[in-house]
């Protein structure tokens, strides 16, 4: 995986993360219905391109993770969270996803965090996995908080010191 690089999105990115996004939302990581036309804008009030590291690999994205404050409070400054991880179908399995995690790690701590959280599905096994690998430990479990096709899942929260 030379090739593919990772670095900070640009407006001229929306494009390609709303393809991603649609192309990768699952109930596996989604609680949220599946998007339908006419599809929002990728980036908000909330989140820019300045909130996302984007993978590139000969020329195009492939992939994207969202990292902001968990929330709005002075006290709660220090912690970044982990808002949204996606991989495209033909990147999968080549170790973007790592790369990408480990990218947003060294970016919360340039921005002075000492911790990084994020929440994953209970039933998301590759994801839990793939936190648990990088240091990413279990620090509490929401049972059944949400209802996703026809199951009640754990919303399980994790996070590590930086």
């Amino acid at each position: 995986m030379p090739d593919t690089h990772i670095r900070t999105a640009l407006p001229d990115d929306e494009e390609a993360l709303g393809r991603i996004d649609r192309a990768t939302w699952s109930t596996l990581h989604a609680v949220q219905p599946a998007p339908r036309p006419p599809y929002p804008p990728f980036f908000n009030d909330r989140f820019g391109p300045r909130d996302h590291l984007v993978a590139e690999r000969h020329g195009a994205v492939v992939g994207y993770i969202r990292l902001g404050f968990p929330t709005p409070l002075l006290a709660n400054a220090h912690v970044r969270q982990i808002l949204g991880l996606a991989v495209a179908d033909e990147a999968r399995g080549e170790g973007v996803g790592r790369r990408l995690l480990r990218a947003a790690v060294d970016e919360a701590r340039r921005q002075g965090a000492r911790r990084i959280t994020l929440r994953v599905l209970g039933h998301n096994t590759p994801a839990r996995a793939l936190y648990a690998s990088e240091g990413f430990a279990i620090e509490g479990v929401l049972p059944g908080e949400f209802f996703l096709d026809g199951s009640y899942v754990d919303d399980v929260l994790m996070g590590r010191a930086l």
